[in-house]
Formats: structure tokens, sequence, C-alpha cells
């Protein structure tokens, strides 16, 4: 099973690109905080980025609604591609938006 559950913040404003079949896309960063104890039984964080991309009638959400720092929650699956650079192959992971709530 694929899923993706995620809550975190923005980390900029949605990038809104079209592409050449009239389709849109969104793509942006998700910042997470997780908690953890360290050796000595202290609690400390760590930030993970994440790549989001978002089709349909979310592009529309994001597009008037998303900003820098926002709230998010968001469910989705993990979608990987490639792409060519000088000749070389390089693959980006990211998380496909099913659903989304701002908080």
């Amino acid at each position: 099973m694929n899923h993706v559950n995620l809550i975190g913040k923005v980390c900029s404003a949605p990038r809104i690109v079209e592409l050449p079949n009239g389709r849109k896309i969104a793509q942006f960063t998700l910042s997470t905080k997780e908690m953890y104890l360290d050796e000595q039984g202290e609690t400390k964080s760590r930030s993970n980025w994440h790549r989001l991309t978002a089709w349909g009638k979310w592009v529309r959400v994001l597009e008037e609604l998303g900003k820098e720092g926002m709230d998010l929650a968001v469910e989705g699956k993990l979608v990987t591609r490639f792409y060519q650079s000088k000749g070389e192959k390089k693959f980006i992971s990211e998380v496909e938006i099913n659903d989304l709530i701002i908080l």
C-alpha cells in the first residue's frame, strides 16, 4: 500500500506551473517536525522537508489560499519520477496530494 499522511508547515508559497496540455500543477515544500528522546533522555526535535505536488481542484485551492507558513495536513501517495540533466538521469521522490486540510 502506498499511503502518506503529513502535518506540517508550508515552507514557501506554492509554485503553480501550467503544462503544455493546459493542466496546472502546484509544487511546494512542507516541513514536518519529529520529536524524539536522545541518549540522555532529553526531548529533541528534528525537521524533515518533503516535496509535494497537487493536481486538479487542489491547484485552485493552493493558488487562492496557499502561502508560506500555513499549517497543512495532507494525505497522498509517494511517487518517483525522473528527468535528464546533462545526459544524466536524475530521480525525484515527492508526495502527490489526494486530499488536504488547511489547519
